[in-house]
Protein backbone atom coordinates (compact mmCIF):
# COMPACT_ATOMS: atom_id res chain seq x y z
CA UNK A 1 0.00 0.00 0.00
CA UNK A 2 2.97 2.20 0.16
CA UNK A 3 4.34 2.01 -3.07
CA UNK A 4 2.90 3.38 -6.63
CA UNK A 5 0.84 0.26 -6.54
CA UNK A 6 -0.54 -0.94 -9.67
CA UNK A 7 -3.02 1.70 -10.09
CA UNK A 8 -3.44 4.95 -10.94
CA UNK A 9 -5.16 5.83 -8.08
CA UNK A 10 -5.73 4.55 -4.34
CA UNK A 11 -8.52 5.20 -1.87
CA UNK A 12 -6.97 5.15 1.38
CA UNK A 13 -9.36 5.36 4.45
CA UNK A 14 -7.87 8.02 7.49
CA UNK A 15 -10.68 7.61 9.73
CA UNK A 16 -10.55 5.16 12.93
CA UNK A 17 -13.10 2.19 11.77
CA UNK A 18 -16.30 3.03 13.43
CA UNK A 19 -15.68 6.20 14.98
CA UNK A 20 -18.37 8.56 16.41
CA UNK A 21 -17.13 11.33 16.61
CA UNK A 22 -15.42 10.92 13.90
CA UNK A 23 -11.48 9.59 14.92
CA UNK A 24 -8.62 9.52 12.53
CA UNK A 25 -6.05 6.58 12.67
CA UNK A 26 -2.88 8.53 12.16
CA UNK A 27 -1.31 11.34 14.35
CA UNK A 28 -2.80 14.02 16.18
CA UNK A 29 -1.11 16.12 13.27
CA UNK A 30 -2.73 14.66 9.90
CA UNK A 31 -0.62 16.45 7.38
CA UNK A 32 2.44 15.03 8.89
CA UNK A 33 0.84 11.47 8.66
CA UNK A 34 -0.61 12.45 4.82
CA UNK A 35 2.70 13.50 4.11
CA UNK A 36 4.08 10.47 4.32
CA UNK A 37 1.88 8.75 1.73
CA UNK A 38 2.15 8.78 -2.25
CA UNK A 39 1.09 11.52 -4.34
CA UNK A 40 -1.62 8.94 -5.87
CA UNK A 41 -3.22 7.34 -2.51
CA UNK A 42 -6.73 9.45 -2.30
CA UNK A 43 -7.66 10.38 1.24
CA UNK A 44 -11.14 8.74 2.30
CA UNK A 45 -12.75 9.60 5.32
CA UNK A 46 -15.85 7.91 6.61
CA UNK A 47 -18.03 10.12 8.91
CA UNK A 48 -21.31 9.06 10.54
CA UNK A 49 -22.74 11.83 10.27
CA UNK A 50 -26.71 13.56 10.51
CA UNK A 51 -27.80 16.94 9.82
CA UNK A 52 -30.00 16.76 12.88
CA UNK A 53 -27.27 15.62 15.28
CA UNK A 54 -26.78 17.20 18.23
CA UNK A 55 -24.51 20.58 18.14
CA UNK A 56 -21.37 18.83 20.36
CA UNK A 57 -21.53 15.72 17.81
CA UNK A 58 -21.94 17.52 14.75
CA UNK A 59 -19.45 20.19 15.80
CA UNK A 60 -17.20 17.77 16.81
CA UNK A 61 -17.21 16.04 13.77
CA UNK A 62 -17.05 19.22 10.92
CA UNK A 63 -14.16 20.09 13.15
CA UNK A 64 -12.11 17.15 12.18
CA UNK A 65 -13.27 17.25 9.00
CA UNK A 66 -12.14 20.41 8.18
CA UNK A 67 -8.79 19.71 10.04
CA UNK A 68 -8.74 16.83 7.13
CA UNK A 69 -9.46 19.21 3.80
CA UNK A 70 -7.00 21.70 5.83
CA UNK A 71 -4.50 18.67 5.77
CA UNK A 72 -4.90 17.62 2.11
CA UNK A 73 -4.46 21.02 0.91
CA UNK A 74 -0.92 20.83 2.24
CA UNK A 75 0.05 17.85 0.89
CA UNK A 76 -1.46 17.66 -2.37
CA UNK A 77 -3.72 14.71 -1.71
CA UNK A 78 -7.53 14.47 -2.85
CA UNK A 79 -10.11 14.10 -0.55
CA UNK A 80 -12.58 11.41 -0.34
CA UNK A 81 -15.65 12.19 2.14
CA UNK A 82 -17.88 9.24 2.81
CA UNK A 83 -21.21 10.35 4.76
CA UNK A 84 -23.60 7.71 6.49
CA UNK A 85 -26.29 9.15 7.64
CA UNK A 86 -28.94 6.63 8.13
CA UNK A 87 -27.27 5.23 11.36
CA UNK A 88 -27.93 8.03 13.72
CA UNK A 89 -31.83 9.49 11.95
CA UNK A 90 -34.66 9.19 10.08
CA UNK A 91 -33.46 9.65 6.21
CA UNK A 92 -35.67 11.41 3.46
CA UNK A 93 -35.20 12.95 0.23
CA UNK A 94 -33.19 15.79 1.75
CA UNK A 95 -31.31 14.63 4.36
CA UNK A 96 -27.87 13.79 2.43
CA UNK A 97 -28.21 17.22 0.87
CA UNK A 98 -28.51 19.01 3.84
CA UNK A 99 -25.93 17.12 5.32
CA UNK A 100 -23.86 18.22 2.20
CA UNK A 101 -24.87 21.84 2.28
CA UNK A 102 -23.83 22.25 6.10
CA UNK A 103 -20.45 21.03 5.02
CA UNK A 104 -20.22 23.55 2.43
CA UNK A 105 -20.97 26.08 4.55
CA UNK A 106 -18.32 25.46 6.50
CA UNK A 107 -15.91 25.76 3.74
CA UNK A 108 -15.72 22.13 2.69
CA UNK A 109 -15.07 21.17 -0.70
CA UNK A 110 -13.89 17.80 -1.08
CA UNK A 111 -12.82 16.26 -4.61
CA UNK A 112 -15.17 13.51 -3.94
CA UNK A 113 -18.24 12.50 -2.25
CA UNK A 114 -19.08 8.80 -1.12
CA UNK A 115 -22.59 8.18 -0.48
CA UNK A 116 -25.08 6.08 0.63
CA UNK A 117 -27.51 3.87 -1.56
CA UNK A 118 -30.98 5.47 -1.97
CA UNK A 119 -33.95 4.49 -4.40
CA UNK A 120 -35.46 7.84 -4.54
CA UNK A 121 -34.31 10.06 -7.51
CA UNK A 122 -36.11 12.84 -5.79
CA UNK A 123 -33.02 12.22 -3.12
CA UNK A 124 -30.58 12.45 -5.60
CA UNK A 125 -31.46 15.34 -7.49
CA UNK A 126 -31.68 17.55 -4.49
CA UNK A 127 -28.20 15.66 -4.07
CA UNK A 128 -27.04 16.70 -7.55
CA UNK A 129 -28.33 20.45 -7.15
CA UNK A 130 -26.24 20.99 -4.05
CA UNK A 131 -22.76 20.08 -5.24
CA UNK A 132 -23.32 21.81 -8.68
CA UNK A 133 -24.57 24.85 -6.51
CA UNK A 134 -21.49 24.81 -4.36
CA UNK A 135 -18.74 23.54 -6.17
CA UNK A 136 -19.36 22.27 -10.14
CA UNK A 137 -15.62 21.68 -10.16
CA UNK A 138 -15.99 18.42 -7.45
CA UNK A 139 -15.30 15.20 -9.30
CA UNK A 140 -18.61 13.89 -8.51
CA UNK A 141 -20.27 11.32 -6.33
CA UNK A 142 -19.29 7.24 -5.65
CA UNK A 143 -21.81 4.99 -4.26
CA UNK A 144 -21.48 2.79 -1.27
CA UNK A 145 -22.91 -0.76 -0.80
CA UNK A 146 -23.84 -0.54 2.72
CA UNK A 147 -24.57 -3.96 2.92
CA UNK A 148 -27.51 -3.59 0.51
CA UNK A 149 -29.13 -6.54 -0.85
CA UNK A 150 -27.78 -6.80 -4.43
CA UNK A 151 -31.66 -6.27 -6.06
CA UNK A 152 -32.26 -4.00 -3.39
CA UNK A 153 -28.99 -2.33 -4.40
CA UNK A 154 -29.20 -2.37 -8.36
CA UNK A 155 -32.89 -0.50 -8.02
CA UNK A 156 -30.42 2.63 -6.49
CA UNK A 157 -28.34 2.32 -9.47
CA UNK A 158 -31.41 2.96 -11.34
CA UNK A 159 -32.80 6.21 -9.44
CA UNK A 160 -28.87 7.29 -9.14
CA UNK A 161 -28.20 6.93 -12.33
CA UNK A 162 -30.43 9.46 -13.61
CA UNK A 163 -27.91 12.09 -11.50
CA UNK A 164 -24.76 12.92 -13.83
CA UNK A 165 -22.88 13.46 -10.78
CA UNK A 166 -22.57 10.10 -9.85
CA UNK A 167 -20.08 8.21 -11.35
CA UNK A 168 -19.79 5.15 -10.24
CA UNK A 169 -19.68 2.39 -6.95
CA UNK A 170 -17.60 1.42 -4.32
CA UNK A 171 -19.50 -1.76 -3.14
CA UNK A 172 -17.79 -4.20 -0.53
CA UNK A 173 -19.59 -6.59 1.79
CA UNK A 174 -22.77 -6.89 -1.07
CA UNK A 175 -20.19 -8.42 -3.47
CA UNK A 176 -18.08 -10.49 -0.45
CA UNK A 177 -20.12 -11.18 2.47
CA UNK A 178 -21.78 -14.33 1.33
CA UNK A 179 -18.54 -15.91 -0.03
CA UNK A 180 -16.28 -15.44 2.68
CA UNK A 181 -18.62 -16.73 5.63
CA UNK A 182 -18.98 -20.15 3.44
CA UNK A 183 -15.00 -20.21 2.57
CA UNK A 184 -14.34 -19.22 6.50
CA UNK A 185 -16.72 -22.14 7.48
CA UNK A 186 -14.51 -24.38 5.41
CA UNK A 187 -17.75 -24.85 3.07
CA UNK A 188 -16.99 -23.50 0.19
CA UNK A 189 -13.09 -24.06 -1.35
CA UNK A 190 -10.92 -21.57 -2.69
CA UNK A 191 -12.13 -21.44 -6.56
CA UNK A 192 -15.83 -21.31 -5.67
CA UNK A 193 -15.12 -18.47 -3.86
CA UNK A 194 -13.13 -16.82 -6.58
CA UNK A 195 -15.94 -17.26 -8.60
CA UNK A 196 -19.13 -15.98 -6.37
CA UNK A 197 -17.11 -13.13 -6.22
CA UNK A 198 -16.54 -12.92 -9.63
CA UNK A 199 -20.38 -13.62 -10.55
CA UNK A 200 -21.59 -11.27 -7.86
CA UNK A 201 -19.40 -8.39 -9.35
CA UNK A 202 -20.03 -8.53 -12.98
CA UNK A 203 -24.35 -8.58 -12.03
CA UNK A 204 -23.46 -5.63 -10.17
CA UNK A 205 -20.94 -3.85 -13.29
CA UNK A 206 -23.59 -5.12 -15.81
CA UNK A 207 -26.14 -3.33 -13.84
CA UNK A 208 -24.82 -0.32 -13.76
CA UNK A 209 -23.85 -0.15 -17.30
CA UNK A 210 -27.34 -1.00 -18.36
CA UNK A 211 -29.01 1.54 -16.00
CA UNK A 212 -26.29 4.41 -17.45
CA UNK A 213 -27.63 2.59 -20.91
CA UNK A 214 -31.50 3.45 -20.05
CA UNK A 215 -30.32 7.05 -19.03
CA UNK A 216 -28.25 7.83 -21.99
CA UNK A 217 -30.97 6.48 -24.40
CA UNK A 218 -33.87 8.66 -22.24
CA UNK A 219 -31.75 11.67 -22.47
CA UNK A 220 -31.64 11.51 -26.46
CA UNK A 221 -35.07 10.89 -26.98
CA UNK A 222 -35.84 13.83 -24.85
CA UNK A 223 -33.89 16.03 -26.92
CA UNK A 224 -35.23 14.91 -30.35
Amino acid sequence: IEGQALHDVVGRPIELPGSRPLEFEASADVATELATWPPNHVVKCLAFYHPDDAEEMRTRQERQLLRLQDACLKTGHELLVEIIASKNGSIDDTTISRSIQRLYDLGMKPDWWKLEPNDSAGAWAATERTILGNDPLCRGVVLLGLSTPEAELIATFRAADASPIVKGFAVGRTIFADAAREWLSGRMDDEAAIADLSRRFSVLVDAWREAKATTRNLSLKAAV
